[in-house]
């Protein structure tokens, strides 16, 4: 997965109450690279004028860092966002084949193409399932709540790498991502799948972009959740990018087909790691995603 320098960056507020950009290091310090350049606003401005002068986004930074104005803080003081202000987030359903066992179980009424259900059809055909998840106004980002749909009662966590992606629908850095999933409502009728998937809060990205040009082999990484209630960790799982039935940029290709794809839209890549069949969120729970090089993104649960 390395490939050269590994470098973050975040997206936080100070109690000086202006959005920042900043550089992440080893020892969980965050540099502030607004306060370097104050023209430095998100991570595609960062990345557009690394290419301008001809300059890897890393190595752009680091050039940054050299200069005196620095201005350092702990995660005490500051208040991480989410890592990008994506304009749109999209998701890849059934992208992996115990996703599309889950999504098979959760079926009341299957519909059936000869001899298989849709699920069964989407995990093996041409055309990926791509689905809107959420816009910059219902996604949250680390430590923020996440919200239960009032009329669901079979609700889950759904852990997945997000592809952050420039206007050219290149990757300019991976994040974590929850997609939330209320299986009972997508189960009841597949035409239900914008009710199961989108309202307040029921997405997260964050906490930090792992910029693609230091990942030799995105396939490489792991994802493990975790889902804690009352201080007691009631669930555990994880994964390797590997067992991704299709490739990420098939994902992207299928996503910019006749599509506008905005700076900063973040691509969820689909989930292989999902609850038993007889685990529904709680409020108070605690979910935490983690993928080593990337962090761990942590919401607490509301009703």
């Amino acid at each position: 997965m390395e490939g050269g320098n590994q470098m973050n960056i975040v997206r936080f507020t100070t109690e000086k109450d202006y959005v920042s950009i900043g550089v992440m290091s080893q020892e969980k310090q965050i540099i502030d690279l607004t306060a370097i350049d104050r023209k430095l606003t998100d991570i595609i401005v960062l990345h557009d004028t690394a290419s301008k002068n001809n300059m890897t986004t890393s190595d752009f930074v680091i050039n940054l860092l050299k200069k005196d104005k620095k201005e350092i803080y702990t995660l005490e003081d500051i208040k991480l966002l989410t890592p990008v202000s994506a304009p749109e987030v999209w998701a890849a359903g059934v992208t992996y084949q115990v996703s599309m066992q889950a999504r098979n179980h959760e079926t009341t009424e299957k519909i059936e193409y000869g001899g298989n259900s849709f699920y069964d059809k989407v995990y093996d055909a041409e055309r990926p399932e791509l689905f809107l998840k959420s816009t910059k106004e219902r996604t949250i980002g680390m430590n923020q709540n996440i919200y239960l749909r009032s009329d669901s009662d079979w609700q889950i966590p759904e852990p997945e790498l997000g592809l952050v992606l420039n206007d050219q629908a290149k990757i300019v850095g991976y994040t974590i991502g929850n997609d939330m999933s209320s299986r009972d409502i997508e189960g009841e009728n597949p035409l239900y799948l914008p009710q199961a998937k989108i309202w307040k809060n029921s997405c997260s990205i964050g906490p930090t972009i792992r910029l693609a040009e230091t990942v030799t082999d995105p396939y490489d990484f792991e994802i493990t959740c975790r889902i804690y209630r009352d201080q007691s960790k009631v669930f555990e799982g994880s994964t390797k990018l590997d067992q991704l039935k299709r490739k990420l940029e098939e994902l992207i290709y299928f996503l910019a087909k006749d599509n506008i794809i905005f700076n900063g839209t973040v691509l969820l890549t689909g989930t292989c790691v999902i609850p038993p069949n007889d685990f529904t969120l709680q409020e108070g729970d605690r979910i935490e995603i983690e993928v080593p090089g990337i962090g761990v993104l942590s919401n607490p649960v509301k009703s």
